[in-house]
């Protein structure tokens, strides 16, 4: 009976070990989980500046339409089309504002920025998601580089596109989208 009582007592004491233990791996994924400053939902996110401290958000942005444009080092045609977002970006500047997301990097997203000269927009740092692209992937769901998001001017979600576009294409976009022409 006494070693019954043994086993019986160590078998429980296991248990009760175990389930401590996946209470505490609960929390502490839960603290963390808040402790983020970061969101990448779609209509609420908040990401940390692509270069020095602070953040960048869909907040910042209320009150006039926002064009956001996701780029990486490595994607050709993101460096094809910035030169023209940066043309039309100066074009409708006081009626549509542009933002840059380095998302899925792995290069120099600073120095690709610098180089098609879009430092001037706000740029964002992409954080979770599969490949560091988590506000991208909470946009659209196939995989691709550029990406392209409209915000209208109360935050919504008007248009996601997935490719390159030219000037004449994001031209046409801000008119069917937001009513704004481009002289």
């Amino acid at each position: 009976m006494t070693m019954r009582f043994l086993r019986t007592g160590f078998f429980l004491a296991v248990i009760a070990t175990c389930l401590v233990v996946m209470v505490l791996v609960t929390l502490s994924g839960r603290k963390s989980a808040q402790a983020s400053p970061y969101t990448t939902a779609s209509t609420t996110w908040v990401l940390p500046k692509l270069q020095g401290s602070g953040t960048v958000t869909l907040a910042q942005f209320k009150g006039k339409p926002l064009v956001l444009d996701f780029f990486a080092s490595w994607c050709t045609a993101c460096r094809a089309e910035l030169p023209d977002f940066l043309g039309v970006s100066r074009k409708v500047a006081g009626k549509v504002q542009f933002a840059g997301v380095d998302s899925e990097e792995n290069g120099d997203g600073v120095g690709m920025a610098q180089r098609y000269g879009v430092t001037a927009w706000p740029l964002a740092r992409d954080v979770g998601g599969s490949q560091l692209s988590g506000l991208r992937e909470s946009l659209e769901t196939i995989p691709g580089m550029p990406v392209t998001a409209f915000y209208d001017a109360s935050g919504r979600v008007r248009l996601v596109h997935l490719g390159a576009e030219t000037a004449q294409q994001l031209e046409a976009d801000l008119k069917q989208l937001f009513s704004v022409s481009v002289s």
